[in-house]
C-alpha cells in the first residue's frame, strides 16, 4: 500500500472499502518508526491513541453510521497548538511536560471530522525561528537531504507531510513558517486570511499578525482541510463572521484573463539564480494558462523584515512574560528562592533565539525608543497595506519566489541572526497585510532540493487563489521523497 498520496486520494481509497483506516494508519506508525531517527519531524507520537480512534472509524463505516469527511485521516499539529490529553511543549524546555486542559478550536473541529491526530510536530522554540534549529529537542532534517535544514518555525509539520509521515499537517504562520518549510521541503503551504481561521488554542507569539495554516502535498488537500478549520469562532473574536465557503468546488477553474502581479522586491538582489530562473519558469506557465502577467513594485517590502521584527519581538515579549513557572513548568529545584531570582532563573531556560527577541520587543516598546522603533514599524506596516491594496486594484494575484535561497546546511546560518532574518523578505508582506498567501512547490534544483513559488491574493479571496496555485500545480511533475 503505497502512503504517498493526496488527501483526497485516501478518501477515495477508504470510501471504496480498497483500505481499512486502521490499515493505513498502521502503515504510517510503521513508517514514522522508519524514518524519524533521519528526519526528526515529530516532539510527540501517540501511536496507541491513533490506532484505537482508526478502528472506532472502521467500526462506524461498517456499520455505515455518519462519519466524519476526514475518515481517519493521519494528521500531525505543530507543538504550539493546543491539545487535550497530549503534551504541548512549543519545542521550548519551560514547556516540556506542559499538558493543555483543552482543543484548539482547529483541532477540535479536525476530530468532529474524523481526522486522527498522530503527533505533534517539531518547530522552532515559540514558533521564533525559520530552520526548526531553535527546538529544545533537536532540529528537524530536510528529507530531501538530511544535512539540510527543512525550513521554519513549522519545520517539524513540513517534514512530516513531505517523508510521508502523515497525510496533512497542521502549522501556525507569523512570518512565513508555514510557507517557509513547504517550499524546503517540496509541499503545498497556505498562510489564509488574518481572522479567517481561530487562533484559539494557538500559543501566542504574535497575536496580531500570526494564523493557523495547513501543509499538505497537494493543493486540492490544503482546500478540503480550509472547508473543515475556516469560519468564525466565539472563542476567538479576530475571526470574522463569514457564510461558509467551500473551497473545493471548482478548484480547476483556472487562471484564463486573470492579471498576475511579479513583486518586483522579492525577486532582484539577494535571490539565487535557480531560484530566480524557477520563477521565470512558472510566470511562463502561468501565462501559457492564458494569465496576464506584470511586474509589480512594492516598494515598502524593503523595509518589511525592520518593521515585522519590531513588531513581532514587541508581542512576543509580552506574550512570553506569563511564563513563570509557578502554575506549570517543569522542576529544577529551586526551593528557597526569592521571587524575583526564581522568575530569572526559569526566564534563563529559554533559548537564544526566544531570549533575543524577547531583549528586542522590550526594547522598542521601552521608554524613550517606543516612538523611534515600534511606531515607526507600524507606519511601515500601514504603508505596505496601502501598497498591497493599491496593487491588487490592477491584478488578481501577486507571484515571487517563497524563499529567496534554496535550503541550507544545518549549523551554516545559526551564528548569524541577520542573515537568517532577511530570509523572510518574501513571506512577511502577508502577515503584515493579513491577506493569504501560499507555497506551491515547483522545481528541484541541480542539487536536488526544492523550489517553492508563492502566490499571493486581496483579503478574502482564498478560493481564487486556490484556484490559482491548483493551476500551477498542474504545469509540474515532481518526484517524492527520496527515501
Amino acid at each position: 500500500m503505497k502512503l504517498g498520496i493526496s488527501a483526497t486520494e485516501y478518501l477515495s481509497l477508504v470510501r471504496n472499502g480498497e483500505i481499512s483506516v486502521e490499515e493505513f494508519v498502521a502503515k504510517t506508525i510503521d513508517r514514522i518508526q522508519a524514518v524519524e531517527n533521519k528526519v526528526h519531524a515529530y516532539i510527540t507520537i501517540d501511536a496507541e491513541n491513533a490506532l484505537d480512534k482508526a478502528r472506532l472509524v472502521d467500526k462506524k463505516n461498517r456499520a455505515k453510521e455518519k462519519t466524519g469527511i476526514l475518515l481517519g485521516m493521519p494528521v500531525s499539529i505543530k507543538d504550539n497548538i493546543c491539545t487535550a490529553g497530549l503534551r504541548t511543549t512549543c519545542a521550548s524546555k519551560v514547556l516540556e511536560d506542559f499538558v493543555a486542559p483543552y482543543d484548539a478550536t482547529v483541532v477540535s473541529r479536525l476530530k468532529q471530522q474524523d481526522a486522527i491526530i498522530i503527533g505533534k510536530a517539531n518547530l522552532d522554540e515559540f514558533a521564533m525561528g525559520s530552520t526548526t534549529e531553535f527546538s529544545h529537542f533537536g532540529p528537524s532534517k530536510n528529507p530531501w537531504n538530511t544535512e539540510y535544514v527543512p525550513g521554519g518555525s513549522s519545520g517539524g509539520s513540513g517534514v512530516s507531510v513531505s517523508s510521508l509521515e502523515c497525510v496533512i499537517s497542521l502549522g501556525s504562520d507569523t512570518g512565513g513558517s508555514v510557507r517557509s518549510p513547504a517550499s524546503f521541503c517540496s509541499v503545498v503551504g497556505f498562510k489564509p486570511t488574518y481572522g479567517l481561521v481561530s487562533r484559539y488554542g494557538l500559543v501566542s507569539y504574535a497575536n496580531s499578525i500570526e494564523q493557523v495554516g495547513p501543509i499538505a502535498r497537494k493543493v486540492e488537500d490544503i482546500a478540503l482541510v480550509m472547508n473543515v478549520i475556516a469560519g468564525h469562532d466565539p472563542h476567538d473574536d479576530t475571526t470574522v463572521k463569514k457564510t461558509g465557503e467551500d473551497y473545493v468546488a471548482g478548484i480547476d477553474a483556472g487562471v484564463k484573463g486573470k492579471k498576475i502581479g511579479l513583486v518586483q522586491q522579492m525577486t532582484g538582489d539577494g535571490v539565487d539564480k535557480e531560484v530566480s530562473t524557477a520563477t521565470n519558469k512558472a510566470m511562463s506557465k502561468l501565462q501559457d494558462l492564458g494569465a496576464e502577467c506584470i511586474p509589480i513594485s512594492l516598494d515598502a517590502v524593503e523595509h518589511s523584515v525592520a518593521a515585522y521584527y519590531t513588531i513581532a519581538s514587541a508581542e512576543a515579549s509580552s506574550n512570553l512574560a506569563r511564563y513563570d513557572n509557578i502554575r506549570y513548568g517543569f522542576d529544577f529545584g529551586t526551593e528557597g528562592y526569592e521571587f524575583k531570582a526564581y522568575v530569572s532563573k526559569v526566564r534563563s531556560n529559554f533559548g537564544p533565539e526566544v531570549t533575543r527577541r524577547m531583549l528586542l520587543g522590550a526594547f522598542v516598546l521601552s521608554a524613550g525608543y517606543y516612538g523611534k522603533y515600534y511606531l515607526k514599524a507600524q507606519k511601515v506596516r500601514a504603508m505596505m497595506k496601502s501598497q498591497v491594496d493599491e496593487a491588487f486594484k490592477k491584478v488578481d494575484f501577486l507571484v515571487a519566489p517563497t524563499m529567496p535561497i534554496m535550503p541550507f546546511k544545518i549549523g551554516e546560518k545559526i551564528d548569524d541572526p541577520l542573515k537568517l532574518y532577511l530570509l523572510d523578505i518574501n513571506t512577511i508582506t502577508a502577515n503584515l497585510t493579513g491577506i493569504p498567501a501560499i507555497s506551491v512547490p515547483f522545481e528541484i534544483s541541480s542539487t536536488g532540493l526544492p523550489i517553492g513559488i508563492q502566490l499571493l491574493a486581496n483579503s478574502f479571496q482564498e478560493k481564487s487563489l486556490l484556484q490559482a496555485a491548483y493551476a500551477l500545480q498542474q504545469t509540474v511533475n515532481l518526484p517524492e521523497v527520496p527515501f
